[in-house]
C-alpha cells in the first residue's frame, strides 16, 4: 500500500499572514491569497494526474497546530486514508480526529514521534 505520495501543503505561524502574503507576492512572485498561494503541478507529467501544493501562513495565535507547539505544519498528500489511518493505528500512531470529507478530499491529523502535528490528505478524485 503506498502511503505518502507527495507535500500537499506548508503551513506556518507568522505575525502577520497579510504582510506575509504581500511580501512574497512583491518579492518572489507567489501569486497570493488570503491563503497563502497554491502550486499547480503534473504528476509524472500526465495531464490526467493533475495536483497541487500549498503555501499557508496562518496567523502566530493559530490553535490549528495543536495540540503540536511549533510554528508549522506539513500536510501531507495519501492515496487511501481509510486504509492507512487504519494501518497507522495497528502500528500506535497517534491519530488526533476522525477522517473529515470534504468536496475537495479528505483530511485527518496525526502526531510524528517528536509531537509535531501532520495533516495527512487524500484529495478528490476530480481536482
Amino acid at each position: 500500500m503506498k502511503r505518502v505520495t507527495g507535500i500537499g501543503g506548508i503551513f506556518f505561524k507568522c505575525s502577520d499572514p497579510a504582510k506575509v502574503n504581500e511580501w512574497y507576492k512583491t518579492h518572489l512572485g507567489l501569486d497570493t491569497s488570503p491563503y497563502g498561494a497554491k502550486f499547480d503541478w503534473q504528476d509524472g507529467g500526465e495531464a490526467a494526474n493533475k495536483g497541487y501544493t500549498l503555501w499557508s501562513p496562518f496567523p502566530a495565535n493559530t490553535t490549528y497546530f495543536e495540540p503540536s507547539e511549533k510554528d508549522f505544519m506539513i500536510n501531507f498528500r495519501v492515496e487511501d486514508i481509510v486504509a492507512l489511518v487504519d494501518e497507522l493505528k495497528k502500528e500506535g500512531v497517534t491519530i488526533l480526529d476522525d477522517i473529515a470529507t470534504y468536496d475537495y478530499g479528505k483530511f485527518v491529523h496525526i502526531l510524528d514521534i517528536e509531537g509535531n502535528k501532520i495533516e495527512l490528505f487524500e484529495p478528490a478524485t476530480e481536482e
